[in-house]
């Protein structure tokens, strides 16, 4: 039997860093006794941002709460179909939409981020929305609304949000 090339192999080169780092992970990992589920009840809805550690920032831990991420930490079909999931089948009866200050998504409108990719690179964007916000505070109370009001979320799920200060880590309740 003669071994094949894979079709599209690992690009190893460009992961290394991360690779060796999960060497040194695995070799410490002390996690396989966490379940899927989310053992203080938390699903947190946020952005990609790389200065946000969701758990550390409301003093969890592995195992403890669910994440969602995405580009402005807006409330998406997809969102909502992961927390109808989670509130059903992985323990969370709490939820927390989680956006923050200095969001890429609160600078700009639109068609300002679709003109500028299509500057700098030549791709037009336009047929995908990116969800920019012009006000986070009336963005945030939407997207609770759109989470309180979903038909088939579970009963009895309580929702709340706060917006995270990059600047300070201070977690600032919105009750809106």
């Amino acid at each position: 039997m003669t071994e094949q090339t894979p079709k599209n192999p690992f690009p190893s080169e460009f992961f290394n860093d991360c690779l060796k780092a999960n060497g040194e992970f695995a070799a410490g990992f002390q996690g396989s006794a966490l379940t899927g589920s989310a053992a203080k009840g938390l699903a947190i809805v946020t952005c990609m941002d790389s200065r946000i550690s969701p758990l550390a920032v409301v003093g969890m831990e592995s195992g403890d709460a669910k994440i969602l991420r995405n580009a402005g930490a807006r409330v998406t079909e997809d969102v909502l179909r992961t927390l109808v999931l989670a509130t059903y089948l992985l323990g969370v009866d709490r939820i927390l939409v989680m956006p923050h200050t200095d969001c890429r998504m609160a600078q700009s409108e639109e068609a300002d981020i679709h003109a500028t990719i299509n500057q700098q690179f030549g791709v037009d964007t336009r047929s995908i929305e990116f969800r920019t916000v012009a006000d986070q505070k009336a963005a945030l109370a939407t997207d609770l609304t759109r989470i309180r009001t979903y038909p088939l979320l579970r009963t009895g799920v309580h929702v709340g949000g706060a917006i995270y200060n990059v600047g300070t880590g201070v977690l600032e309740p919105f009750n809106g």
